[in-house]
């Protein structure tokens, strides 16, 4: 290891859960500040003061074994009514994030793409997809788009991430295979193009073609200013979405960060080298 790397990995250590800003994003602050974030669920703490900072245009990568708090902090973002928050803050473009509603948090550009999409019968996904859409609008002091502009939107943003005409005229995910839901996630992405997307184990379940048709459909809807967490046990997704910034969870806190190396060292090394380091650690 170089000099470089080194001191690199000791101030990571040291600091722990304070991301390195590689300067790709444009915008002066952060566009999520997270602090001290404690959160529970049915009265058990899962979070347990999570600390970090994501500016315009970063992606980090979370990484972590199961348990470890990583979907909490998803639904926590997001809203969820099931999880408390007992402590902390959480700004998103400077408002305060935890003072609003789900619905909200989603107008303002936060979108969470599920581990495992559930099936809504009955509902079209075009009815979905135009409520949401027009909904944005409206929050946002747009006009609501008409039924033609709608559909031709839809087919723009279908073709990005290949997804079946037949599919986007059923149910919202009803018959869907997995990797036909999580490709549905992406288009929903796609059409309502929010500024931070949370990726939670979107690759869980696909084969490999339909991993690269989802890592590439969220690849061409990224601008200079779309952020993301991506969630993530394996290094697989990152060769497609190459993050900028990889952390690691573990019981409830970030214990770890670094660049994309530490994916791969991940990969090649599980988890167990970065308890017995955390453990040494005063």
């Amino acid at each position: 290891m170089d000099k470089d790397s080194k001191d690199y990995k000791e101030q990571m250590q040291a600091e722990h859960s304070t991301p390195l800003h590689t300067g790709r994003g444009k915008g002066e602050g952060p566009l999520l500040s997270i602090k001290d974030l404690h959160a529970s669920i049915n009265g058990k703490e899962i979070l347990k003061g999570i600390n970090l900072t994501i500016r315009e245009g970063e992606v980090h990568a979370l990484m972590g074994q199961n348990g470890a708090g990583k979907s909490t902090l998803s639904n926590v973002l997001v809203g969820h009514p099931a999880y408390e928050v007992t402590k902390g803050s959480v700004t998103f473009k400077g408002k305060d994030l935890l003072a609003m509603s789900p619905e909200d948090r989603a107008h303002e550009g936060i979108f969470l793409s599920f581990q495992h999409p559930v099936e809504i019968p009955g509902v079209s996904m075009v009815n979905f997809m135009r409520a949401a859409v027009n909904e944005q609008r409206k929050y946002k002091g747009q006009t609501a788009l008409t039924a033609s502009e709608f559909l031709k939107l839809m087919r723009e943003k279908r073709a990005i991430v290949e997804l079946d005409g037949k599919l986007a005229n059923r149910s919202v995910n009803e018959g869907f295979s997995g990797g036909e839901k999580k490709r549905n996630e992406i288009f929903q992405m796609a059409m309502l193009e929010p500024t931070f997307a949370i990726l939670d184990e979107t690759d869980s379940g696909l084969d490999v073609d339909a991993l690269r048709i989802v890592a590439e459909g969220f690849n061409k809807l990224r601008t200079p200013q779309t952020s993301a967490i991506v969630i993530t046990h394996y290094q697989r997704l990152l060769d497609y979405l190459k993050p900028d910034i990889v952390h690691v969870l573990l019981n409830g806190r970030i214990v770890k960060t670094g660049g994309p190396d530490l994916a791969q060292e991940i990969e090649q090394r599980g988890f167990d080298w970065i308890k017995k380091e955390v453990q040494t650690l005063p």
